[in-house]
């Protein structure tokens, strides 16, 4: 008898066998894969009201690349961020815009707080019963399953009016900080038997001082942490409407499926490495850089050594630069942009500078190192995922915690979008494949 390997491995070429297809055929029957066309440009699925991004100026009728920009309902999300950075924590003021279209008077803002706070509780004996039992160092399955095991405890699980889906997001919003920093404390002290600590939110706190203080063994952190996360999370928060998970969202609110289950298939979009996991990408890639540069200030070592990368032989040998370029933006990502400055003042704080720099150094050659390998028709820039993984790692946050992080900001998006769609449901999404099948004549099994 052959190993159940060897088993796996002739089937896996079966299906290599069956299901390849022929990249020329999408060509010659005009598919757009992966819903963009030739020059990156997305296939157009859907009306939104929430967010838009720019890239592109039409000039005389052709498109030029331009600086990026970002809004939410209808404002720039710079101008949003120094509307009350230094004031106020701006990520439920920003939350309460994007499900309602509107900016909060002081008076709504309090009251929404209050609402968020009230939601800011696990049913009894959750977090034994379900975030303790089998942890794992994969948060982001720890969460969905998390957010499905919440289905059993709404007795209006089903109801997709509205009203209740509101109630549910505002559930969801309001425990995805909990359900992550839980999740990984439990893998934290099972798995790598460390000690456990569980600190209840505080209804008095924002969404980013909640999570700092959760995640710490001695509950404190500067008011300038807190800051940075804050805006990290508002920058996060929603983009446009086209990513992979907030289509996701859309495509399974469109079936009449239940709250709990959209989020569940978004955050299984979002995990992926080449949605929400590039972060992780990045930071791996610059512990690999900094533990193979003696001087990082050489920037001729540095900028042969980013060669290296992009000719798959350094780092992980996939010929890519981390945190460069984006899907949608050409000559900049305005988060990545308003996001620096702050970043930078981390750095000043914790002592490492010397980090910054680099990054920055890398941020400013690397678009003309991937020039120089291959013709971009766009242009490339840093993107926000560039920076994020350095903020978190100097936040104290873990790897493991980088994701959720991203997807604590994205399920305002994910709500705002969900309930976008069931206003304005018609049909269901449903995408056409071409089939490029051959006909074939049965054999009976004993002629084949």
């Amino acid at each position: 008898m052959k190993k159940n390997e060897e088993y796996l491995m002739e089937y896996a070429q079966l299906c290599r066998e069956a299901d390849k297809v022929d990249l020329k055929l999408f060509d010659e029957y005009d598919v757009q894969r992966g819903l963009r066309d030739k020059n990156g440009n997305g296939v157009l699925t859907g009306l939104t009201n929430i967010s838009r991004i720019e890239s592109f100026k039409l000039e005389d009728g052709k498109k030029v690349p331009c600086e990026g920009r970002l809004w939410y309902r209808g404002y720039d999300c710079i101008e949003l961020v120094n509307g009350f950075r230094g004031k106020r924590f701006g990520f439920e003021e920003v939350a309460y815009l994007l499900l309602f279209g509107e900016l909060p008077t002081a008076e709504q803002l309090k009251k929404f707080d209050e609402v968020l706070a009230v939601h800011r509780k696990l049913p009894k004996n959750f977090t034994r019963d379900v975030i303790m039992k089998a942890p794992s160092s994969d948060i982001m399955n720890s969460l969905t399953r998390s957010v499905l095991t919440l289905a059993s405890y709404d007795k209006n699980c089903s109801d997709t009016s509205i009203e209740n889906v509101l109630r549910q997001s505002f559930n969801l919003i309001s425990l995805f900080p909990i359900l992550s920093v839980y999740g990984y404390h439990a893998y934290n002290h099972y798995e790598n038997d460390d000690s456990m600590y569980i600190h209840r939110p505080q209804k008095n706190l924002s969404t980013a001082e909640n999570i700092l203080m959760m995640l710490r063994p001695d509950m404190k952190y500067t008011e300038l942490e807190a800051r940075v996360l804050d805006i990290a999370l508002v920058l996060h928060m929603e983009h446009g409407g086209g990513n992979n998970s907030t289509f996701t969202t859309h495509v399974v609110t469109s079936s009449g499926s239940d709250t709990y289950s959209v989020i569940a298939a978004a955050l299984s979009s979002l995990k992926g490495p080449k949605h929400g996991g590039a972060n992780i990408k990045v930071v791996e890639m610059m512990r690999d850089i900094e533990a193979n540069i003696k001087d990082w200030s050489d920037e001729d070592a540095v900028r042969a050594y980013l060669q290296k990368i992009l000719n798959k032989e350094a780092f992980d040998r996939k010929g890519l630069i981390y945190g460069m370029g984006h899907a949608v933006y050409s000559l900049s990502d305005p988060r990545a942009q308003v996001f620096k400055g702050f970043v930078e003042q981390l750095a000043i704080a914790k002592g490492r500078q010397k980090d910054f720099e680099l990054y920055s150094m890398i941020e400013r050659i690397a678009p003309e190192v991937i020039a120089q390998k291959a013709r971009i028709y766009k242009g490339v820039s840093a993107n926000v995922d560039f920076y994020s993984g350095f903020v978190y790692s100097m936040l104290e946050i873990p790897l493991e915690l980088y994701t959720p992080i991203f997807a604590i900001a994205r399920i305002v998006g994910w709500s705002a979008h969900r309930i976008e769609e069931l206003i304005n449901m018609d049909k269901i999404i449903r995408p056409a494949y071409k089939s490029v099948m051959q006909e074939r004549d049965y054999i009976d099994i004993t002629e084949r």
